[in-house]
């Protein structure tokens, strides 16, 4: 991928995304005392043992840079603090407001080199109008006590730059940038920016439904079976990634204009020629019959939801298990 980054940047930043997801593992004695689960009201907790975790993803191309995943009992926050070094220079990270903090955005910003972050603010994020207006100003912010006890390097107050945009209900919101320079980051290229970051939902639903055939749980009843599963599953989208991303750049369009399903099942059907043929000095020529197959049908984009999306509640026949804590 490395000889069609240029292609990839954002004003010569590279685009990455930073996110958290769970995953369901098989209700053994080993991967419930380990991994825990969600707990609920009256005592209860879920049906099945919970990984949480959290991604370090190339927006441009879905490719995970870097992962971390453990107990449910951990915070995505804290998995998310692990992800930084692994931040490259001269980047733009697009985060989830739920990383709102200054230990994450502080941290981003002042280790590497030119590293740089967008975040929506929360409802009640406030801060102090240092210069601008309402739609595009310079802003400071207090850091809590308590952050600065966990991170005692961190400042007293941290600047960020508040764009403002609406939703399709006519409601603002800000997000928050450490690219100040509003000549160079134009306020509708970070506004495109960030919603790139939700592309990286459906990396996760490729993940899981795609790669593991919609199955409830992981397999393995073990704890390092799980994290050994995990991690393969990992690579094996990577490399799925990384020959749509090959496919792309050899036919000029965007990784993201190819069906990851499509992909996924296609390079399962080749491999299969790959493996009966006796002749080595035909895979090269698999491998382009490959790409050229992958961009035959490119994904058409649709239009954006016109009606919030609802669906009728189905009637439960079985009423649940329910496990206490």
């Amino acid at each position: 991928m490395a000889q069609h980054e240029q292609s990839y940047l954002y004003e010569g930043l590279t685009l990455l995304s930073i996110d958290g997801t769970t995953l369901r593992t098989p209700d053994s004695k080993a991967n419930r005392a380990h991994f825990g689960a969600q707990k609920y009201a009256k005592g209860t907790v879920a049906s099945y043992p919970q990984v949480r975790g959290a991604t370090l993803t190339h927006l441009p191309t879905h490719l995970i840079v870097d992962a971390r995943f453990g107990p449910y009992k951990e915070t995505e926050k804290s998995f998310a603090m692990e992800l930084l070094d692994s931040i490259a220079d001269n980047s733009l990270t697009v985060v989830d407001k739920g990383f709102l903090s200054a230990e994450i955005l502080c941290n981003i910003t002042a280790n590497g080199n030119n590293r740089h972050f967008l975040i929506p603010a929360k409802k009640n994020t406030s801060w102090t109008v240092i210069e601008g207006d309402d739609k595009d100003a310079l802003v400071e912010m207090k850091v809590s006590p308590q952050a600065r006890k966990n991170m005692p390097g961190l400042p007293k107050v941290w600047r960020a730059r508040a764009i403002a945009t609406k939703d399709r209900h006519g409601e603002t919101h800000y997000l928050l940038t450490s690219l100040t320079d509003k000549a160079v980051f134009k306020a509708a290229d970070l506004i495109a920016c960030y919603t790139r970051r939700w592309h990286i939902e459906t990396s996760y639903r490729e993940l899981k439904h795609t790669m593991m055939g919609m199955a409830l749980t992981l397999r393995s009843q073990t704890v390092e079976g799980i994290m050994q599963e995990i991690w393969g599953a990992c690579i094996a989208y990577n490399l799925v990634r990384l020959e749509m991303a090959s496919a792309a750049a050899d036919a000029g369009c965007e990784p993201t204009e190819i069906s990851f399903v499509r992909a996924f099942h296609m390079i399962q059907y080749e491999l299969i020629w790959a493996a009966i043929t006796r002749a080595e000095g035909k895979l090269p020529s698999l491998i382009k019959r490959l790409r050229q197959r992958l961009v035959t049908e490119l994904i058409v984009k649709r239009p954006d939801r016109r009606f919030d999306r609802v669906a009728k509640t189905k009637a439960q026949r079985y009423p649940f298990r329910k496990v206490k804590a």
